[in-house]
């Protein structure tokens, strides 16, 4: 059995991107304050603990249009902390989830209240048009 190079950069690849959009390294926690790792295992108690609005970005590795969105994302999240959570799914390692709500394309941006789905965005899409769309759930 030989080596399996792209199971490799593969992991690499993932392990690099945890990296640049962790905070120094640290376990993201439920926090208003930064943006949260969700998962299947997390998933119903993030949504369902805060009374605040909840966004989620769906997400994978090897999408372009995902990558794009991440500045823009941590932007939004650093710009309401406080007032909102972000949180950001990757759909390659939960499957679960996404397959339940029915997320097809990525990027897909779902905003919850209360445990319940109250809006989705699916694509990459402007800072502007991503803000308009949490303000108007404020």
């Amino acid at each position: 059995m030989g080596f399996d190079w792209d199971e490799e950069l593969r992991k690499i690849k993932e392990r690099k991107l945890q990296e640049i959009t962790s905070k120094k390294g640290d376990e993201k926690e439920l926090s208003s304050e930064k943006e949260i790792t969700v998962t299947d295992g997390n998933f119903e108690s993030i949504i369902t603990n805060t009374n605040s609005l909840v966004v989620i970005d769906f997400w994978a590795t090897w999408c372009g249009p995902c990558m794009y969105m991440v500045p823009i994302f941590e932007k939004i999240a650093r710009k309401y902390a406080g007032k909102a959570v972000f949180g950001r799914m990757n759909v390659d390692e939960n499957p679960i989830v996404p397959g339940r709500l029915g997320i097809y394309g990525i990027p897909t941006f779902v905003f919850f209240k209360n445990g319940k789905e109250i809006d989705r965005m699916v694509g990459a899409t402007s800072e502007a048009n991503l803000e308009e769309m949490i303000k108007k759930h404020l």
